[in-house]
């Protein structure tokens, strides 16, 4: 089953969040809808980046590496690079 890294961005406070899904749309939804603990005082949430990978482990240890990273900069790098 394919599954997907995704950063999502909040325009109102300026901020990217994450996280990975076998269904981008679902969680997209999910976070606009005020589901998830940690996007629900954000909305609305955009879709800025997503990347393929063949497996969940894949996937996560991307989002992992993503956000061990720290840097806003090295995010819009990588949203620039699509």
């Amino acid at each position: 089953m394919p599954y997907y890294i995704y950063i999502i961005y909040s325009k109102s406070l300026n901020r990217y969040y994450i996280g990975h899904s076998n269904n981008i749309n679902r969680g997209l939804i999910e976070h606009n809808s005020a589901q998830s603990k940690s996007t629900k005082a954000d909305i609305p949430w955009t879709l800025v980046y997503s990347k393929h990978f063949n497996s969940r482990s894949e996937a996560a240890k991307e989002e992992t590496r993503i956000k061990r990273m720290k840097s806003r900069k090295f995010i819009e790098r990588l949203i620039a690079s699509t």
